[in-house]
């Protein structure tokens, strides 16, 4: 503070003997006054951090935390297993929101008669929820939670099964064409078994140790994923080729579901019996094609509504009559699980 008012007296005793003379001289002396003097020294207010400095250190702290991640968490997010995996979670999750709407507007229409009608509201429910963790999880381990509530929309999907085939046979006429149209749908239930199948078989290859050739239950992964999507391909389309059949194929769009998946399928029993390390470039392009029939059918079934009697304006009741809206996104989970054994007999060409 001295050294501060020192310099500012000084200051002001030169200003005014240069406001007291405007001779060149007056100013002549007073520069060898100011420049023998000491230099001007303000008090430090603090040191000042370059902005650099700041940015580095913020950069090495972050460095510093990433170094203390868990080996883990990091080998995971570069395993091909763990992304096939959440692959299979996203495909289960498809089919599971399939099942929720279309089986709470297939109960809706019955009115609940049968307390066990809303299973599987429930399980579908849990199923989707449980697969949007497991598309999340990016641990190399499998899941308690995820492995029950996937087994339990397995056998809710057997259990429903039995229900429908009852629910066909006891009508008037046992097993005919008419209870088929119009009683219980056989292949309902089989989508909420897929998809507990393809979930609990996500589970399976996340608990194969990374480099390994991926088995479950003692079976190539690959190429078991492969035969259960053309499996689940032909049991839906014969399905929606029932409703279709109804229907009187009215529309030439509805032949689609019955050409469509039947190939996808076929593609995909060759991929599992077929000869190994083959560039197999026709079977995906076919299996986009088969996911996009899904998205497209909603479209359809969406225009067929519209088409019944007071449109959309009499929502509630076209609804219920169909054609079902929430059905064809079935074909877009089984396409989904399908590209992902393909993907997994590309990483892996033994599995």
């Amino acid at each position: 503070m001295k050294q501060t008012r020192r310099a500012a007296d000084k200051l002001a005793s030169l200003r005014a003997q240069l406001e007291q003379s405007s001779s060149t001289s007056t100013l002549a002396s007073a520069l060898p006054v100011l420049m023998k003097s000491p230099p001007i020294r303000l008090p430090s207010l603090g040191r000042r951090v370059p902005r650099n400095h700041t940015r580095r250190s913020a950069l090495d702290k972050f460095a510093d935390i990433g170094s203390t991640l868990p080996t883990t968490l990091q080998s995971a997010r570069s395993t091909p297993l763990v992304r096939a995996a959440r692959r299979l979670n996203r495909a289960a999750g498809v089919l599971a929101l399939s099942v929720l709407l279309d089986s709470a507007i297939e109960h809706y229409r019955g009115s609940f008669r049968n307390k066990a009608m809303v299973t599987p509201l429930v399980t579908s429910a849990l199923t989707l929820g449980i697969s949007a963790h497991g598309v999340s999880d990016q641990r190399p381990t499998a899941h308690v939670a995820r492995d029950t509530i996937y087994v339990l929309a397995a056998l809710t999907g057997l259990v429903g099964t039995g229900f429908h085939v009852f629910n066909v046979t006891k009508r008037p006429g046992g097993l005919t064409w008419q209870n088929l149209f119009y009683g219980a749908p056989l292949g309902a239930p089989t989508a909420i078994l897929l998809s507990g199948l393809l979930g609990y078989y996500a589970e399976r290859i996340r608990n194969n140790e990374a480099g390994t050739t991926p088995d479950v239950f003692g079976l190539p992964a690959g190429r078991a994923l492969a035969a259960l999507t053309a499996a689940g391909l032909l049991g839906t389309t014969g399905e929606a080729g029932l409703l279709h059949f109804r229907g009187a194929y009215q529309d030439p769009f509805m032949f689609l579901p019955v050409t469509v998946p039947p190939v996808a399928a076929a593609l995909m029993a060759e991929t599992a019996f077929g000869p190994k390390n083959c560039n197999r470039w026709f079977t995906r392009l076919w299996l986009r094609l088969t996911l996009l029939l899904g998205f497209a059918g909603v479209g359809f079934h969406t225009y067929g509504v519209s088409r019944n009697m007071g449109s959309w304006r009499n929502w509630r009741q076209n609804l219920l009559n169909g054609p079902p809206i929430p059905a064809p996104p079935s074909f877009t989970g089984l396409a989904l699980a399908g590209l992902t054994a393909m993907r997994l007999l590309k990483d892996h060409p033994d599995a």
